[in-house]
C-alpha cells in the first residue's frame, strides 16, 4: 500500500454493514479504519472459514475479501457465498496481479477486483461504487427492475437473476448479469465504455475501459448463437455497444 497519511474524512453515506477478510491485520485494521470514516459498520476476520462462517449468519452489503487465506482461500468463500440465494457485493483483494488471476476471481462471482499494493482512496472509491450501484439496482420501480426482459430467444428473470437462450440456462457471473441486464432495459440506446462502467461498474476511470471489453466478450461467448456475429450485443464502431432493438433482432432473426 502507498504511504498512508492521516486518515482523511471521507463523505459520508448512508451506513451500511461491512466484512472485511484480510489475514494481514495491520491491513485489515487500517481498511476497517478508512470505512468507519466513511460511516459504516465494520467486522474484521483473519481466517477463511471464520470469515466464510460470518458472511453465512450475519447480513453484510460488502465483503471486501483477500484471496490467499488461512483456513480457505477468498475464491472458495466467493464461489460459496454466491451459490446461496442472497449474497453481499464482494471486492476482492489480492497481491495476485496477472490477468489470469483477475478473470477467475471476476469468474467466480467478485463484484470487483483491487491488487496490492492499492491506495486509500482507491478502496474508498470502489466501495462507494458498489454501494451506489447497489442503490441504483435496489431503487428502480418496480416495473423496471423485478419483471421478466425478454429479447427474441434470450429471457432474463431479474428476480431469480438467471437467463436463458432458446430455452437453455445460461451461467452468468454478477457482473455479468448485470451487464446484461443493463443492456435489456435499454434496448437501441447505444453506451460508451465510460458509460458502462459508470452505470454497471459505478466508477467511470481512464484505464479500465478493457473491463468492459473482456464482459462483453465473455457474455457473447455464453449468450450469442454466434459470437462472431452478435445479434444481441452490438458493436457501434468508434462509440461504444448497444443492445439490439426489435427491429433489429427481427431482421437478425
Amino acid at each position: 500500500m502507498d504511504a498512508l497519511h492521516a486518515h482523511e474524512v471521507v463523505e459520508s453515506m448512508a451506513e451500511r454493514s461491512l466484512l472485511v477478510v484480510e489475514d494481514d491485520e495491520d491491513l485489515a485494521d487500517l481498511v476497517a479504519l478508512h470505512l468507519r470514516d466513511m460511516g459504516h459498520r465494520v467486522t474484521v476476520e483473519h481466517d477463511g472459514r471464520a470469515g466464510l462462517q460470518r458472511a453465512q449468519t450475519e447480513t453484510f452489503d460488502v465483503v471486501l475479501l483477500d484471496i490467499n487465506l488461512p483456513g480457505m482461500d477468498g475464491l472458495e468463500i466467493c464461489r460459496r457465498l454466491r451459490s446461496a440465494p442472497t449474497y453481499p457485493a464482494i471486492l476482492m483483494l489480492t497481491a495476485r496481479s496477472t490477468e489470469l488471476d483477475r478473470v477467475v476471481g471476476l469468474e467466480v462471482g467478485a463484484d470487483d477486483y483491487l491488487t496490492k499494493p492499492f491506495s486509500v482512496r482507491e478502496l474508498v472509491a470502489r466501495v462507494k461504487a458498489l454501494l451506489r450501484r447497489m442503490d441504483a439496482f435496489g431503487g428502480a420501480d418496480e416495473t423496471s427492475s423485478t419483471g421478466p426482459l425478454k429479447a427474441g430467444e434470450l429471457e432474463i428473470n431479474r428476480e431469480a437473476r438467471t437467463v436463458r437462450v432458446a430455452g437453455q440456462h445460461v451461467e452468468l457471473t454478477a457482473r455479468e448479469f448485470d451487464l446484461l441486464e443493463f443492456f435489456a432495459r435499454n434496448p437501441g440506446r447505444v453506451f460508451t465504455r465510460a458509460q458502462l462502467l459508470d452505470n454497471v461498474w459505478g466508477y467511470a476511470h481512464d484505464g479500465y475501459e478493457h473491463t468492459v471489453n473482456t464482459h462483453i466478450n465473455r457474455l457473447r461467448r455464453k449468450i450469442e448463437p454466434d459470437p462472431s456475429k452478435p445479434r444481441f450485443i452490438l458493436t457501434v464502431w468508434s462509440v461504444g455497444y448497444k443492445f439490439a432493438d426489435a427491429a433489429e433482432l427481427e431482421a437478425g432473426s
